[in-house]
């Protein structure tokens, strides 16, 4: 047993008091009269761990094997990816993500959502990928996708490979109809994708319209399948790009269809920004989705790093607060209200979409999961992108570490 003091919770003026038994969180008081191990938090802001709903963790570090991304779009990312995936091993490919769980964890990560490409006869990817789930299980929440990097229809037999991906351990049902040779095999997939996710109970996550061609609509279509289901909240919709670029007409009818639904969406702000708006002159469009209007609906929605160093990206270290950052900055989503409740968008919004919200949160009776940041309210968190003193998993540190200290510095404001 042991009792962590001085906890400042988000939105809670008054610092807390945490007893932790056993891993789970047993008491939240302003006072718990308990005489065990105290750890003092010292006043710094506590909350959930981050949440990363969208990574590919098979593909992180591979930005220069092979060849280079010289558009910088998409589509030719995927072509220097299908180069590249035939070459690699399972051991390879656990190495790559081990060291990328390492950096998100380093800042403050702990669960992670995976897309991985089953696209391929051998299945490379994915039997690393579920050797890494097991031996992270203790430190990192990991989902996989069975992600169709080439089209379920594009690549032959593909919607065979991700169904096997399923039976395999995949957790979720993934498709990218945007990739796919003609709107009908778009379309197809689709339903192939919510088809299997009843079949199987799993949940869905769709690489959905990641394009700004405004025609590009499967989002409807995903959409209105799943609230016929009844699996909406089961649901998550990534990337939707070309929904940032319809028009309001169009936009505000689909709003209402996604809060009937209870869809989730996944937004990728660096990603998007570097990736979309390639074909355009100026005005360049941003590449993201209604982040804003979404919050502000509450619809659920909530950002993540997409990619670290792969054939898409150069960059991403698995910060979520530099995620964070230019999120809320390319959404424009900056008044007192919505910066109080930024962090949100890379916690409890994914853990929502994740489907984690039964044991995810600083509550009495969940798993004493948290991390705490170097800052004593929201507004400084994000304002100066606080970096993440100490996470900790079951009431253990996974890390610790001291606030950074100046040495030799002179006072710059004296005559």
């Amino acid at each position: 047993m042991k009792k962590y003091v001085n906890v400042r919770l988000k939105g809670d003026k008054d610092l807390k008091q945490i007893l932790v038994e056993d891993g789970v969180i047993k008491e939240i008081a302003a006072e718990i009269p308990v005489k065990c191990e105290t750890i003092d938090l010292e006043g710094n802001l506590t909350v959930p761990p981050y949440v990363d709903p969208h990574l590919h963790l098979d593909y992180v570090f591979t930005a220069n094997i092979g060849g280079q991304n010289g558009s910088g779009t998409l589509f030719e990312g995927i072509q220097r990816w299908s180069e590249f995936k035939e070459k690699q091993t399972v051991e390879e490919v656990k190495e790559r993500a081990y060291a990328g769980i390492r950096k998100e964890m380093l800042h403050g990560v702990q669960c992670i959502r995976t897309h991985v490409d089953v696209t391929d006869p051998k299945q490379t990817s994915l039997k690393a990928l579920l050797e890494v789930k097991e031996s992270v299980k203790d430190y990192v929440d990991l989902q996989i996708v069975a992600f169709p990097q080439e089209g379920m229809y594009a690549y032959k037999g593909g919607d065979e490979f991700v169904e096997e991906a399923l039976k395999m351990g995949a957790d979720c049902v993934g498709a990218i109809p945007h990739y796919e040779l003609a709107r009908e095999f778009g379309e197809k997939s689709i339903h192939k994708t919510v088809e299997l996710a009843v079949k199987y109970d799993k949940l869905i996550d769709v690489h959905c319209d990641e394009t700004d061609d405004v025609q590009s609509r499967f989002l409807e279509l995903l959409n209105a399948l799943v609230l016929m289901e009844g699996i909406g909240s089961k649901t998550a919709a990534s990337h939707t790009c070309s929904f940032g670029s319809a028009d309001n007409s169009y936009a505000f009818r689909m709003m209402k269809l996604f809060m009937r639904s209870g869809i989730n969406f996944i937004s990728c702000p660096t990603e998007n920004i570097y990736l979309q708006g390639r074909q355009d002159s100026y005005p360049k469009r941003r590449g993201l989705t209604r982040v804003k209007e979404f919050n502000d609906l509450g619809i659920n929605v909530c950002f993540a790093q997409d990619s670290m160093s792969d054939p898409w990206y150069p960059l991403g270290n698995g910060n979520m607060m530099n995620i964070l950052d230019h999120g809320i900055h390319i959404a424009q989503m900056m008044s007192p209200e919505e910066i109080e409740n930024a962090l949100d968008l890379v916690t409890v919004n994914g853990a929502k979409t994740m489907n984690l919200s039964e044991s995810y949160g600083i509550e009495e009776g969940k798993p004493a999961n948290f991390i705490v940041i170097d800052a004593k309210n929201e507004f400084d968190a994000v304002c100066e992108r606080a970096d993440v003193l100490a996470s900790i998993r079951n009431g253990e540190y996974l890390f610790k570490k001291e606030p950074a200290k100046f040495t030799h510095a002179v006072d710059l404001l004296k005559a």
